[in-house]
């Protein structure tokens, strides 16, 4: 396949007659977890994926996307946010099982588990509450008529508000929409999560495991081979099932109408991937597909983040983004012309285990600032330990038989600094921070990172203890206030006394479901009408439902 490379700019030249021409494009975001770009539209044929393949043919290839964190909910956080969870509060993973909706008996003790932030003080589950301004950017796509549903996962460090979907179920697909109506729909693959390397031990491998490239970052042995071998097997299934999302597309006569995203919600699933802030956690596949061909074929080499995605996609329906979004449309009526210069990724707590640590990258460099380097890199992660080849990593560092950059990665300790020259050393083992070679470049990205901390006012910098004290005061998750109906000249205005809530509303036979339509205009209904609204604050509780009845 020809592969062009080629600046946004020009791209968005090549679209903007497209985005003004057909303004009802659908939009379908195929969001997978846990891979790197270890694919072979980005140079790995170890796995065959001629699914994503042929996204990529028909589309154009980010080659330089990231997440904000290596890990699953503060990436997603920021993703629905358009912001980074270092400035909202979101970056410790979990905050509480706010994906689940479902609370078993069995499953009630891990909605009321505390833990212990950096200073050991005991922290309670909690919602994190965003500044009153920031939305879930769906709902400025609902509220320009579009049908948004995801299917399915949410895990946003926040209880997912009523007002930010159509539908959010295993249910929820384009196919629900009313006639006529253009979709915004999400659907999530778990394929490649972390949980599927040992979840699907058992599954026929599809990659030879002799053939894998083992990171020198892990030891070669049968172990590991056969975990990195079954990420590329379950990227193989993953392709799969994203050949049938394409088939049932194209029998539904919408492959044509609708702008196609894929993306992961960070790096890979294995050590030293997941839950880094090296290029190895943070970078990511990205492709977007138009209908109509603009693009295709292309490459693009800009910096972008995932916490771009909201935008470009508000920008592609002629949305304009609003100013307090830190992230940028890379495409569309309001692409932004300046490019990112850096990407900024970061980590806090993951689960029982404490850090805060901070990178800085471009397509070359990454620079890192560890702010408790007595703190071990591998953190004692129970969860990560299911995987066979962190169970045989930690077994041969017990016995002393780790050497080079393994040995170096269970290290009791880490340095204040580190830097990587992804050129040279692609798999990050090397650090370079006290060569004199890279002294001007380590001086500006280390700049780099003061300023944009300052600018964001990094949270990290504050124990979640107290993060979540200024969240939820004394503790309590505060409460969103009830709607207040006005009705003057046959029109009901809704509203609510809390700064920053949102409003759903069910009417008639949609009253007790799980799905809420968005208030964003005033109301007509007709005698007999029944209305139930309630009003939510992300990280509040919702408020109590209030009802009116039409006279």
């Amino acid at each position: 396949m020809r592969k062009i490379i080629i600046s946004l700019s020009i791209i968005v030249l090549a679209l903007s007659a497209c985005t003004q021409k057909e303004e009802n494009y659908n939009i379908l975001w195929l969001s997978v977890e846990d891979i790197s770009p270890l694919i072979s539209e980005y140079g790995v044929n170890t796995a065959e994926t001629p699914n994503i393949s042929r996204l990529a043919t028909e589309g154009i290839r980010f080659t330089n996307a990231y997440a904000t964190e290596g890990v699953c909910a503060p990436s997603r956080s920021s993703i629905i946010t358009a912001m980074h969870p270092a400035s909202i509060g979101t970056e410790h993973m979990r905050t509480a099982m706010t994906h689940v909706t479902y609370r078993s008996p069995e499953r009630e003790s891990l909605f009321n588990k505390k833990t212990n932030d950096i200073n050991g003080k005991k922290i309670p589950p909690y919602s994190a509450v965003l500044p009153a301004e920031v939305k879930c950017f769906s709902e400025y796509i609902r509220a320009n008529d579009y049908y948004c549903t995801n299917s399915v996962k949410t895990d946003y460090q926040f209880a997912c508000p009523i007002t930010a979907w159509d539908e959010s179920s295993p249910e929820a697909h384009w196919k629900n929409r009313p006639e006529g109506k253009p979709f915004f729909s999400v659907i999530n693959f778990i394929d490649t999560h972390e949980s599927q390397v040992w979840g699907r031990a058992k599954n026929p491998m599809l990659v030879n495991k002799d053939e894998v490239r083992v990171p020198e970052y892990y030891p070669d042995n049968e172990i590991v081979r056969t975990d990195v071998a079954r990420v590329y097997s379950n990227i193989e299934e993953l392709d799969q099932k994203i050949g049938q999302t394409l088939a049932e597309l194209e029998a539904d006569g919408l492959l044509d109408k609708t702008i196609i995203f894929f993306w992961s919600d960070h790096g890979g699933p294995l050590l030293r991937q997941k839950r880094a802030v090296n290029n190895s956690g943070l970078h990511v596949p990205l492709i977007v597909r138009f209908p109509d061909g603009n693009g295709a074929g292309t490459t693009c080499e800009d910096l972008v983040s995932l916490m771009d995605l909201g935008p470009t996609v508000m920008s592609l329906l002629g949305i304009k983004p609003p100013e307090y979004m830190q992230g940028r449309a890379f495409l569309g009526k309001y692409k932004e012309e300046e490019k990112r210069k850096y990407i900024f990724g970061g980590s806090g707590r993951f689960d029982a285990q404490n850090d805060f640590r901070r990178s800085v990258l471009n397509d070359r460099y990454v620079y890192i600032r560890n702010f408790y380097p007595e703190i071990p890199e591998v953190l004692n992660n129970k969860y990560r330990k299911q995987l066979a080849s962190v169970r045989e990593m930690y077994r041969l560092n017990a016995l002393d038989s780790l050497e080079g950059a393994p040995a170096r990665l269970f290290a009791p300790t880490k340095a204040e600094e580190e830097f990587y020259d992804l050129q040279s050393d692609p798999d990050e083992v090397n650090n370079q921070i006290n060569n004199p070679e890279y002294e001007s470049i380590i001086s500006e990205m280390r700049d780099a990172l003061k300023n944009w901390q300052n600018e964001i006012d990094d949270t990290g910098f504050l124990p979640e203890y107290e993060l979540v004290n200024m969240m939820w005061p004394g503790m309590k998750q505060p409460v969103t206030e009830p709607v207040v109906i006005d009705e003057r000249r046959g029109e009901l205005t809704l509203s609510s006394p809390t700064p920053g809530a949102s409003i759903g509303y069910q009417l008639n036979k949609k009253i007790g479901s799980n799905n809420w339509d968005l208030y964003y205009q005033p109301l007509k209904l007709t005698p007999g009408d029944t209305l139930v609204t309630r009003a939510i604050r992300i990280g509040y509780k919702h408020s109590q439902p209030v009802q009116y009845i039409q006279k």
